[in-house]
């Protein structure tokens, strides 16, 4: 948890590279380790269990340590200046980030409740599904993690000329993105799923269409993750909250829900297209007003320096 919270505080200061070498480093040695605690020395299950618990400690170092460099905030205990104001600021920012991974959990248990009527084949072809749309989405959020930096730092210093810019830059790389990775999802999701269950056709046709479904609603993510970053940073936190509970959520579930009953295992693989349309519907006005806000804002601002 003190990793994570570094990692994040890093990032929202600008000094990204630190928190990656304390992130990546505790990575790499757990890929190291696990072998070498599992089969060299025996240990079984527990050799994996402290393989984790010693990168994890060395990854929280890493990132101590960090604190300590590079003109970065320091920890320092007597600092410390616990206010209830704070902990409203940091409860509130992080509401949309909370309901985003907890209806993602629940996302995922009903999607495979929803499958498993249709047995062993769907469910395994829904989580590779899953998992691959999940590593396409960590493109685009990494790049939103980027820019909220950006998007802080500027809109703080209310220099919302240039929070629009980053907007735009955003919103037009991630479509790069998002349309580049769809359309080789699309392409080759036969042999994507191959990768998984090579033996088992009847997975591969259900995955293959399911991942070709999704990955028709795919670019609507270019849109719809700078409009939810941006009224996270920004402080506009309902708004975030209600975009971000709409793709997991407030469309997903429903959807989950319904359409098998209606349309069968085909309702299970339109659930997440369905969902993301809607979601984008969604978000469209809000990235729109949001743009509208920020632009009367830097018009206010340039009138009262003249």
């Amino acid at each position: 948890m003190a990793s994570l919270v570094l990692n994040n505080q890093f990032r929202f200061q600008g000094s990204a590279v630190f928190g990656m070498i304390g992130i990546f480093s505790g990575a790499v040695l757990n890929i190291i380790l696990d072998p070498i605690f599992i089969f060299v020395l025996n240990m079984g299950t527990g050799g994996a269990a402290l393989a984790t618990i010693l990168s994890q400690f060395v990854g929280f170092c890493l990132l101590v340590g960090g604190t300590f460099r590079g003109g970065n905030l320091r920890l320092s205990l007597t600092a410390f200046r616990p206010t209830f104001d704070r902990y409203r600021r940091i409860l509130t920012g992080g509401l949309p980030s909370f309901w985003r991974q907890a209806l993602a959990s629940v996302a995922t248990l009903l999607l495979n409740v929803a499958a498993r009527e249709y047995g062993d084949a769907a469910i395994a072809a829904m989580s590779i599904v899953s998992r691959i749309i999940m590593f396409a989405g960590s493109a685009l959020i990494g790049l939103g993690q980027g820019y909220q930096p950006v998007c802080g730092f500027n809109y703080g210093a209310k220099l919302y000329g240039r929070v629009r810019e980053a907007y735009f830059f955003f919103f037009r790389a991630a479509a790069v993105a998002a349309v580049v990775l769809a359309a080789l999802g699309y392409v080759f999701a036969p042999q994507l799923m191959a990768l998984f269950r090579a033996d088992d056709l009847e997975v591969i046709a259900i995955g293959t269409t399911a991942l070709r479904m999704q990955c028709v609603s795919f670019p609507l993510m270019a849109w719809f993750f700078p409009s939810s970053m941006t009224l996270q940073t920004i402080g506009q936190s309902f708004r975030a909250t209600v975009l971000a509970m709409c793709r997991q959520g407030l469309f997903f579930l429903p959807a989950i829900l319904i359409l098998p009953s209606v349309l069968g295992i085909t309702g299970i693989q339109l659930s997440q297209p369905f969902s993301d349309l809607c979601s984008f519907l969604v978000a469209l006005p809000m990235g729109i007003g949001v743009l509208r806000e920020l632009k009367a804002a830097q018009l206010g601002e340039e009138a009262r320096k003249s």
